[in-house]
């Protein structure tokens, strides 16, 4: 269903951005980067939290990056990052796959400013096997993502 999702949800946006389906795994970075043949850091990582007011929030940040724990409260006061049970709830994407495309509902989409580092960058596509290559403008945009310094 995920990238199915995926599909659709270009499909329906009438975008014509193509799935990168590959025969190996992509579900962490390193692996994703060695497939790809790209430096880790072109490597969009979805990540999901619920913050201190029950809210579920999706960051895009750059492979290479970490969540900077003062950072993040300051754009978003506390939260804690989704165990894998409940990503795959609430994004319909398996843990490795997990992308702001396609969600199974409506969640808030930020990007880690460090993303625009680079021309272009692949997330995942909604399986462990999967991804788009997009550059952060575009990410932003199809996401209807905001902008945020948290790595």
């Amino acid at each position: 269903m995920s990238l199915q999702s995926v599909r659709e949800f270009f499909r329906d946006q009438n975008l014509d951005i193509p799935i990168i389906e590959l025969g190996v795994s992509t579900a962490t970075v390193a692996l994703a980067a060695e497939a790809h043949g790209v430096e880790p850091g072109r490597i969009a990582k979805t990540l999901s939290f619920r913050l201190g007011d029950d809210r579920v929030i999706l960051v895009v940040a750059r492979g290479d990056a970490r969540i900077e724990n003062k950072k993040f409260k300051q754009a978003f006061g506390k939260g804690k990052m989704l165990p894998p049970d409940e990503v795959a709830e609430l994004t319909g994407h398996p843990v490795g796959g997990v992308c702001p495309f396609g969600l199974a509902q409506a969640l808030p989409v930020y990007l880690d400013k460090r993303l625009q580092d680079f021309d272009e960058v692949l997330p995942a596509a909604g399986s462990t096997h999967t991804a788009v290559r997009i550059s952060p403008m575009q990410l932003a945009s199809v996401t209807n993502g905001q902008w945020v310094d948290v790595c």
